[in-house]
């Protein structure tokens, strides 16, 4: 068989370590308190994992590989955390950063929350401020349409409500 066919997964092919979901170049990594805290609640995952990796010695090779995941992932974490910068969100009537927004597409209601990038989960309705639908949304006010631009086109989206989190009382 030709090597060019052959799956070589041996010991010297070193581990791909997915990157974290890119910024806009000279932006600042955003984020909402929350999210914040799940940076740092990652962190302290990862390097407890880092820990535990290191002090167990079964299998030196996987050892080695699982440390070496770890550390690259806490390496892109650092990066990001580095460029950090906290949005306390205040309460408005125009949809900004931090802001639940609900909206209408046609007949659906839809309700998303911008949020930064790290943060975002587009199943739990956490969009990233950089996200298209974030886009079309931020700045608009109840009641606004606004243009959604999307894979088959433009679409009209009409902004039914803007909320923000209530502030922990002091």
């Amino acid at each position: 068989m030709s090597r060019a066919f052959a799956r070589d997964d041996g010991p010297d092919e070193p581990p791909v370590v997915p990157p974290r979901a890119p910024l806009p170049a000279g932006v600042a990594n955003y984020v909402t308190p929350r999210g914040l805290a799940l940076l740092h609640e990652e962190r302290e995952r990862l390097t407890a994992e880092r820990a535990a990796a290191d002090a167990d010695h079964t299998d030196e090779m996987e050892r080695s590989r699982r440390l070496t995941v770890l550390s690259a992932r806490l390496a892109l974490l650092a990066e990001r955390t580095a460029r950090v910068q906290l949005v306390e969100p205040r309460p408005s009537a125009v949809a900004r950063f931090g802001a639940t927004v609900a909206f209408r597409t046609g007949d659906a209601e839809r309700t998303v929350t911008i949020v930064g990038v790290d943060e975002a989960d587009a199943a739990q309705g956490l969009v990233a401020f950089t996200s298209p639908v974030a886009r079309a949304l931020t700045g608009t006010t109840a009641g606004d349409a606004a243009e959604l631009q999307t894979a088959t086109g433009p679409e009209r989206i009409v902004v039914v409500s803007v909320l923000y989190p209530e502030a922990p009382a002091a």
